[in-house]
């Protein structure tokens, strides 16, 4: 039986009048897809290879006819109006009945109206996803908190439908209409909170809104970040949303993150080759994995405002990027420094071609702390370039993802109300435990006073206030300049991390229960 999946057209406003009858599709519809799991029905997921996967399935899109496109041939419509697919795939789409308007099959040059519902059934290839099952943190019959798992999008979109955490708690948990509270990027993991019902999910996503709400996540950078606590207000604004983008602007809206460094792990001679090596340059030179020179840092990072990519560009902007960021860790888009201090708009245009021409989502060097896994990645690279084709629908069909395709270093660790009304905190994950042989945090460390450090550490201070650095904390200025701000150390003046007494309703009051969707 073909998984099939069907959206209803919206309801024809009163001014059309009676609507036309609607008949199905032409026999591509087998299964109508409904919200949730039925009983005695097969799930839709299978798992292979340490993948979870979707067998390809028949989907329907169904829409009314647009003012735009009144009076217009059907096959002009498609052709330029959805452009992810040839003008031949939508000829032979209409031509075969994939296409219909009003459930019937029409002629490439059928002249839409006012009123027409427009049907398209395509068969969709869904990537594969991490099979790492979703973390169930806490669960009452109000709200849901879960450990999400890297490389899994939030919400169904693009090309992933099923494989999103929306409908894996459909399916699996049965929630007829899980509501995300907050969201995390596709490559983020860790702590989610959904609503199983409206008003949860209001109340718990005001205290997020109103800051009420202290997060804590947990990043491995590139290199080794400065001891003691950084504070970077850095403005961030969004450069391309298309691709993702974002960089710090002067222009940008306000954003302040504060970082810790829990553990620095140097780099490892290993190969012969690298006894003689003494600069990042010349690992460069030698063909070497620059990062794996710089060694890596585990960096807790509290955010204090919610932008878009915050965490990801305030390390990009201090000089330690997440070290597998596709996108801000990335030397083919950013050149060798990696947008380190950058605040200009001068070479925008040149870093949107470069990374519009690999996709945000594809890790290039930023994956590579072994040379042999530069030629490993480029190999599978290629095979996605030239896959297989569908013979049903002549798709190409792409190779799976690699392993480090599936999720960047960061995690979401922690959230809990500021006034200790309620916490929910997950393990570190693999990535920011010691490495075989070395010393380190097995857990993140309680929070303590903030510390006495400056941006000169950095190499971002002002060379005139460099003999301060024993009394200040010195900030990052918004402008982006060598001009800095300075505020007392131990005072913890302006650091919203101490609390304020603010309004926090528990979502919960059970005792946590850790499980496994």
């Amino acid at each position: 039986m073909a998984l099939t999946t069907v959206e209803r057209p919206s309801r024809p406003s009163k001014k059309q009048g009676k609507p036309k009858t609607f008949e199905p599709p032409p026999e591509v519809i087998i299964t109508p897809y409904q919200a949730g799991p039925i009983e005695n029905d097969p799930e839709p997921y299978f798992f292979e290879g340490g993948l979870r996967r979707v067998k390809p399935y028949n989907h329907t899109y169904n829409t009314n006819c647009k003012e735009r496109w009144r009076g217009r041939e059907i096959l002009d419509i498609f052709a330029s109006e959805f452009r992810d697919r040839s003008m031949e795939y939508y000829k032979k789409s209409i031509e075969t009945g994939f296409v219909v308007v009003n459930g019937k099959k029409v002629p490439t040059d059928h002249i839409v109206r006012n009123g027409d519902v427009i049907s398209h059934t395509q068969h969709r290839h869904e990537p594969a996803v991490s099979a790492q099952p979703v973390g169930i943190v806490y669960e009452n019959d109000d709200i849901m908190v879960i450990n999400k798992p890297a490389g899994i999008p939030v919400h169904p979109a693009g090309r992933y439908l099923h494989n999103s955490i929306n409908e894996i708690l459909r399916s699996e948990k049965r929630v007829p209409y899980p509501m995300p509270v907050n969201r995390l990027d596709r490559l983020t993991s860790g702590i989610m909170f959904y609503g199983k019902h409206s008003r949860a999910a209001e109340d718990l996503g005001k205290q997020i809104r109103d800051r009420t709400v202290k997060k804590e996540y947990v990043a491995r950078v590139v290199g080794e970040f400065p001891e003691g606590e950084i504070v970077c207000e850095q403005p961030i604004l969004q450069i391309n949303p298309k691709l993702g983008l974002n960089r710090v602007r002067a222009n940008g809206k306000d954003a302040r993150t504060v970082f810790k460094r829990l553990a620095y792990y140097p780099h490892r001679t290993g190969m012969a080759a690298e006894q003689d090596v003494k600069s990042e340059e010349e690992a460069r030179a030698m063909g070497m994995a620059w990062k794996r020179f710089r060694g890596y840092s585990i960096v807790r990072c509290m955010p204090l405002t919610g932008r878009t990519h915050q965490i990801r560009v305030h390390l990009q902007f201090l000089g330690h990027p997440i070290s597998n960021d596709p996108i801000y860790c990335n030397q083919r888009v950013f050149g060798s420094d990696l947008g380190r201090g950058h605040t200009s708009s001068e070479d925008e245009d040149d870093i949107i071609t470069r990374l519009s021409r690999m996709g945000k989502d594809e890790v290039a060097d930023a994956v590579a702390y072994h040379d042999e896994m530069v030629d490993a990645y480029n190999e599978r690279k290629a095979e996605k370039m030239t896959g297989e084709i569908c013979e049903r629908c002549n798709t190409p069909l792409y190779s799976d993802p690699g392993v480090h395709e599936l999720g960047i270093y960061l995690h979401a660790k922690k959230y809990a109300c500021m006034t200790g009304a309620w916490s929910y905190e997950t393990p570190l994950p693999q990535w920011a435990l010691p490495p075989s042989g070395a010393d380190g945090p097995t857990d993140v460390t309680a929070e303590s006073d903030p510390l006495a450090v400056d941006l000169g550490k950095l190499g971002l201070e002002d060379p005139a206030h460099a003999g301060d650095a024993g009394v200040k904390k010195w900030v990052a200025d918004a402008d982006g300049d060598t001009d800095v701000k300075e505020k007392e150390a131990v005072s913890g003046e302006g650091n919203e991390l101490v609390g304020s007494e603010v309004a926090c309703t528990p979502p919960a009051t059970q005792d946590q229960a850790a499980s496994t969707v």
